[in-house]
């Protein structure tokens, strides 16, 4: 049983993991396409501060009596990284919009047949 407590963590970055990638998959909507990646972003920002934090470590603060201090670029790097995820989010919702400007449906099979058809009135 201590597999599952102590490291729970883990297990919860797993099925995180799992789940985004599953709905990146499985769904045709480009919103819930968007949604499913950030549940993956969320993830792996989440097993990267598990893997900065040091049992018993505190913050990098110069002290007397602290030897152990956890290691903040991890931190700094998952904070940059939510930027990043922030702006990779808001251009997808933005090209999905303009995609539903053009072809009046954001489902990718529907998208698909609309540009099956215009390829076909393209070629003589």
């Amino acid at each position: 049983m201590e597999i599952f407590t102590g490291l729970f963590n883990y297990w919860v970055v797993i099925v995180l993991m799992m789940m985004g990638f599953y709905v990146v998959i499985a769904q045709h909507n480009l919103v819930k396409k968007i949604i499913g990646l950030n549940i993956f972003q969320v993830s792996v920002f989440l097993f990267y501060i598990s893997m900065g934090k040091i049992k018993g470590g505190t913050a990098p603060i110069i002290g007397e009596g602290i030897e152990i201090y956890s290691n903040p670029l991890p931190h700094v790097l998952i904070l940059t990284a939510i930027v990043v995820g922030v702006a990779t989010t808001a251009l997808g919702l933005a090209l999905t919009v303009r995609i539903n400007d053009a072809f009046g449906t954001i489902e990718e099979d529907e998208i698909e047949v609309l540009e099956a058809a215009d390829d076909e009135q393209a070629t003589p």
